[in-house]
């Protein structure tokens, strides 16, 4: 009778065990502005995380655009019902650091998790964007990406250009420009993004400065600073190449991307994360370039600027959500997640470790041109190359595109269009640094 006895009793313990609920996981909620096959990358994410351990869940979740995900996000801290984790494009920064009380810095929730936040570890000029003067990080740069110069390789090679010797000088864009149009091509340059990458990176890249007080990093009380003579000569000379057929603006945001990928367009200026989809749609062999620069122009090229986002996580949440928050961003800082990562999106790798075990890997010598975005960026920056934060950054790329449009319809001169845009989005600053006096 005593095997059977233990028998009965093992049964009753299995069954007791049946009966009891399982462990719940700490579910977090992560808001995204990811369409397409990076909507399919931030799923992966999470879903590898999830895979990895036992003790949390993240939902990743699209909320629309990124201004619309930063406006719910603020919209659902205020309703007490926000998520953990939110996108917030990069021009947002500024906005996020202002809204008192509704974010925590990344930097205190891993610290009070149990992990340690190296600077060092990071791309200076990637970390540096996100990090407050005291040395702490504000957010965790999750899809950071920069201004590269993409070309057509065939189009190229009918023009009678070396295709593997992209224009380095923006001289040197221009001729290749007109012997493109030469040969037949309808759209030699475009660009998409173009306060970004004519303005914004424009400035890093040459070592001068977008707005005064460091581009915004030293306070509140920073002034728009893009109407410069050499700001000015810039737009001046894509002005007289739009007149004469060589530059072709195609439209806001990325609307100059889709012009490159079908091949209408031989060289675009645009955002490295572009690299996934033009090897997708791409039917022609492309280049990746660093941006062009002017060569008279003491210090270029220095750094081109921060672009993508970054992952904010809101206030109000239980201790036990801040450590799920925690291990997620440890889990997405490992080398070989950033490496993954950055080999699939064509974004930065975050960290130094993920930059070198892509290069052993061969990646970059078997597509060439995917470590220019690293290269641009891991150069030393300075106080005018850091990149640009300011308040109501979104509201003046929109005065930007306003009045660069009016450059290339030929109703304004690139000086008037320039003053015009920095009085603009001036009044816009002073009225933030007034609403955040303190």
């Amino acid at each position: 009778m005593k095997p059977f006895r233990i028998a009965c009793t093992a049964l009753s313990a299995l069954a007791l065990a049946a009966a009891l609920p399982a462990r719940a996981q700490t579910e977090i909620q992560w808001w995204h502005s990811m369409t397409g096959g990076l909507n399919d990358w931030v799923v992966d994410l999470a879903n590898g995380f999830n895979a990895s351990q036992k003790d949390y869940k993240v939902v990743p979740t699209y909320k629309g655009q990124y201004d619309e995900s930063m406006t719910a996000s603020i919209a659902a801290f205020r309703a007490g019902n926000a998520p953990h984790i939110v996108q917030v494009f990069e021009v947002g920064t500024a906005t996020m650091m202002a809204a008192k009380g509704a974010v925590v810095p990344v930097g205190q929730v891993m610290a009070d998790a149990g992990y340690k936040f190296d600077p060092k570890a990071y791309i200076s000029a990637v970390v540096g964007y996100y990090t407050a003067p005291n040395g702490q990080m504000l957010s965790y740069p999750l899809n950071s990406s920069t201004t590269v110069l993409n070309y057509n390789k065939d189009a190229f090679r009918k023009a009678g250009l070396d295709p593997n010797k992209p224009p380095a000088t923006w001289p040197e864009l221009v001729s290749a420009a007109a012997k493109l149009k030469a040969s037949g091509v309808a759209c030699p340059f475009t660009t998409s993004w173009q306060g970004w990458t004519q303005l914004e990176s424009f400035s890093t890249w040459h070592n001068t400065l977008f707005a005064t007080h460091n581009n915004g990093f030293g306070g509140n009380a920073a002034r728009l600073a893009f109407n410069s003579p050499l700001h000015v000569r810039h737009i001046e000379n894509l002005a007289n190449m739009a007149q004469q057929g060589l530059f072709h603006y195609r439209g806001r945001g990325n609307l100059g991307d889709a012009p490159f990928y079908s091949g209408e367009c031989a060289m675009a200026t645009a955002s490295s994360s572009t690299y996934a989809s033009i090897k997708k749609n791409a039917k022609f062999e492309f280049g990746i370039a660093p941006l062009p620069y002017y060569p008279d122009v003491p210090g270029a090229p220095q750094n081109t600027v921060i672009g993508g986002a970054s992952l904010w996580v809101m206030s109000g949440k239980k201790p036990a959500e801040y450590k799920g928050v925690a291990a997620f961003f440890n889990y997405l800082t490992s080398p070989e997640i950033q490496a993954k990562s950055h080999q699939r999106t064509g974004y930065l790798p975050v960290t130094l470790a993920s930059f070198e075990l892509t290069e052993k890997s061969g990646f970059y010598k078997q597509n060439p041109g995917t470590d220019t975005a690293v290269n641009q960026m891991i150069r030393k920056t300075t106080d005018k190359s850091r990149g640009v934060r300011l308040g109501s950054m979104l509201q003046i790329r929109a005065i930007v595109d306003e009045e660069l449009e009016q450059v290339w319809a030929g109703k304004k001169p690139a000086k008037d269009a320039l003053d015009s845009a920095v009085k603009r989005g001036n009044e816009l600053l002073e009225r933030f640094e007034r609403a955040n006096k303190s």
